[in-house]
């Protein structure tokens, strides 16, 4: 397999010392090419799995293995250089820099372990932003962009480096219904180009339409899995 989460537990301390268990014990496998929806309600765990995952974040018990290397035991700069370089992350709020061009927000992620000469990088940047039909948006600051452009943007920025994963959190969450099929439809020609594993935490069911299965959470815990 390809994402491996080996009984993954996550408990968080609140102020006053109440615990909250967000994740209870999951174990999930990902093949590489899959796109995998994450669904559930507020509060079922969907988010905390990504952030797992992803190495956002770290389980309170359990192992997450990518391509059979155990993610957790890698010292902080190894792992970030890890995701940095394999995984593309989105999220509903695409945190672009607003003093920051398009294409100056694109160009980013290459830049912190110099995986391309500037030059490259930005005719990269170039080519990925003319490809998601925003070449008239190359120079726009993030406040003179629509948010179905600013997404977009965020998804030039995710795979610029051309990682082996995307993990998108609620990537459609505050579109509309044509920018959300814009983005699912980018999405699927990535996955189906470039063979990107990609996981979307997720509540649309037309999101999740675009899955190839669907893993629903409840509770933190794995209520069903759906094949589509």
């Amino acid at each position: 397999m390809f994402i491996v989460g080996k009984n993954l537990s996550k408990v968080y301390q609140l102020e006053g010392g109440e615990k909250v268990e967000a994740l209870k014990g999951v174990n999930l496998e990902i093949r590489k090419g899959e796109i995998v929806g994450l669904m559930g309600p507020s509060g079922s765990g969907k988010s905390t799995l990504l952030n797992l995952l992803g190495g956002i974040d770290k389980p309170t018990k359990g192992e997450v293995l990518i391509n059979g290397k155990n993610i957790n035991n890698l010292k902080d700069r190894e792992l970030a250089k890890f995701r940095n370089k394999n995984i593309g992350f989105v999220f509903q709020f695409h945190y672009l820099l607003p003093e920051f061009t398009a294409l100056e927000n694109v160009i980013i992620p290459t830049q912190f372990y110099r995986y391309m000469k500037p030059k490259d990088a930005e005719e990269k940047a170039r080519n990925l932003l003319s490809k998601l039909n925003l070449e008239g948006r190359v120079y726009h600051r993030p406040s003179q962009m629509s948010g179905g452009e600013q997404q977009r943007v965020a998804i030039a920025r995710a795979v610029i480096n051309e990682p082996e994963i995307i993990l998108a959190d609620e990537p459609t969450g505050n579109l509309d219904t044509a920018n959300t099929k814009v983005v699912m439809d980018i999405f699927t020609e990535l996955n189906r180009e470039k063979n990107i594993t990609i996981v979307i935490a997720t509540h649309d069911d037309f999101v999740a339409s675009f899955c190839n299965r669907i893993i629903k959470l409840k509770d933190g815990v794995i209520e069903e899995e759906i094949i589509n």
